[in-house]
């Protein structure tokens, strides 16, 4: 079985119908614009990921430097009205 349920058999044939519809030719040049649109879309993703800015690439880094330390609480008069 193939994925999804459907098995070698049935993918070549409907790969069989295709190209007796669109041709050999069709195919090659779908093939070759979808390459390329492919391509296009690569560059263009690495292209914007060369512009962003040194400082959006450090938006882990913490904006102060934090102490650890915790300072002790003194209890506050609070008086509770009834």
């Amino acid at each position: 079985m193939g994925l999804g349920g459907i098995s070698l058999w049935q993918l070549l044939i409907v790969l069989l119908i295709v190209v007796v519809i669109f041709g050999t030719a069709r195919m090659k040049s779908i093939g070759t614009d979808l390459g390329g649109a492919l391509k296009g879309f690569r560059k263009a993703m690495s292209d914007a990921e060369d512009d962003v800015p040194q400082d959006r690439k450090k938006i882990d880094e913490p904006d102060a430097d934090f102490n650890e330390a915790r300072t002790e609480e003194q209890p506050a008069d609070h008086k509770h009205s009834s």
